[in-house]
């Protein structure tokens, strides 16, 4: 049986895992690396801007989300307070961007598998990560009552891991590595160094944006007004500490630039400065909490995307078939393969570093559309004063031009082929 609604599933618990599971993974697992190799000794100021600017923006979430409580996130909220062309570009921004760090997530999975097994990864790590792809792309088609329960287990996998790994590491870099940390923050003479702490920044924002599941889950979510922004702000803040501490870590273990190169050579930065630790058994603990952490993140990014393409097609911005829902598991089937199949497909890109880059520009634009949305909220539907917002939107604009200008023409170059096709799309039904 299939109809158009989905059913209020997710607790606080629940939307916090979720939260979690998007964000306890690629994030700490590979673009921690990724920006420190290009931010430096300043990846801990790095990751201390992009925090600001995602706690801006998660709060700018929440009260939309809670003012409007249904699947497309961003997308709807800009329908709704803005207009249907900056509503769909913010739809299009997020399917880009997200489709890019899923397949970032499964690059990085294949890339922790093949350390696992002690084998050269090569380009057998794009067929992997097309198969892992797949795989998940199948559980998430099954329901979200049955993906809370998947991810509940990774994101514990993926702690228990990170905390092993903590506990040696930190030792290590706040006594033998501390030079490494020289300069925490650039002087503000120094252009270049400015320059890269705000790519690295940019960068580093995008692991900050799994708070962006809960709200384009705000359909499927018990009681959102409470419940949404209490997770969103319990993600964000958790994932901060996680950060900085995995940051010093490798760092403080590795120096940043070899912490860099391990994230763009193997996908595998963590597993690096475990080997560089040379205790017994750590390198198998990261490498398993990775894949379980890969494999969570990728089930809420598949899960996130095929809501959104959800919300596009009742609107008529995406064909009509994806708009059905499969009653039996509350899942809109049609929606979530036609994401994983545009992931796998991104996976052939093969480089972790291109689609984080991409996936930085793309998701600064949408959420800066998350923030023109959260300033036009009448008074009585605010849950936090006008700054926040204007915070948020500041903070975005300012970054998203700061990773390589290929990236931002080709996202530039995309978001306006999207407007072109779905105004020939209006044209030719009207």
């Amino acid at each position: 049986m299939t109809g158009s609604r989905l059913r209020r599933e997710v607790g606080l618990w629940g939307a916090v895992l979720l939260g979690l599971g998007s964000m306890v993974g690629t994030g700490v697992f590979v673009s921690v690396g990724i920006a420190a190799g290009v931010a430096g000794s300043t990846v801990l100021a790095a990751t201390a801007i992009a925090a600001v600017v995602a706690a801006a923006n998660g709060l700018s979430s929440a009260q939309l989300a809670a003012a409007h409580p249904v699947s497309g996130g961003t997308y709807e909220y800009g329908h709704l307070w803005l207009t249907p062309w900056l509503g769909f570009s913010a739809g299009w921004m997020f399917l880009l961007a997200k489709s890019a760090s899923a397949a970032t997530a499964a690059l990085g999975l294949a890339g922790y598998l093949f350390d696992l097994a002690g084998a050269e990864a090569g380009r057998g790590s794009v067929a992997l990560a097309v198969i892992a792809t797949l795989g998940v792309t199948a559980f998430v088609a099954g329901g979200i009552r049955r993906s809370n329960t998947g991810n509940a287990v990774v994101v514990g996998l993926a702690l228990l891991g990170l905390l092993t790994l903590a506990v040696f590491a930190l030792p290590v870099a706040l006594t033998d590595g501390r030079a490494r940390f020289i300069p925490l923050f650039p002087a503000l003479s120094d252009t270049p160094a400015l320059r890269d702490l705000l790519h690295g920044s940019a960068l580093m924002f995008v692991a900050f944006t799994g708070y962006g599941r809960v709200a384009t889950l705000g359909e499927e979510v018990r009681e959102p007004r409470r419940v949404i922004p209490r997770a969103i702000v319990a993600t964000v803040g958790a994932v901060t500490l996680l950060y900085l501490v995995m940051a010093a870590s490798g760092v403080g273990v590795l120096g940043a630039e070899a912490f860099g190169a391990a994230a763009v050579g193997t996908a595998a930065p963590l597993e690096a400065v475990a080997e560089a630790l040379a205790r017994p058994g750590l390198g198998l603990v990261v490498a398993v909490a990775a894949v379980a952490a890969m494999a969570g993140v990728l089930l809420n990014l598949v899960l996130g995307l095929s809501r959104v393409l959800l919300a596009m097609a009742r609107r008529g911005d995406a064909p009509q078939s994806l708009a059905r829902v499969d009653e039996a598991r509350s899942s809109p089937v049609a929606s979530v393969w036609a994401c994983g199949a545009a992931v796998a497909a991104l996976c052939l890109v093969g480089d972790v570093r291109t689609t984080w880059s991409f996936s930085a520009f793309t998701v600064l634009v949408y959420y800066a559309v998350t923030n023109l949305a959260a300033l036009r909220l009448p008074r009585s539907q605010r849950l936090f004063p006008p700054w926040i917002p204007s915070m948020g939107l500041l903070g975005c604009v300012g970054l998203a031009f700061w990773v390589e200008p290929g990236i931002w023409l080709l996202g530039s170059g995309l978001l306006g082929g999207g407007l072109l096709i779905r105004a020939l799309v209006r044209v030719g039904r009207g």
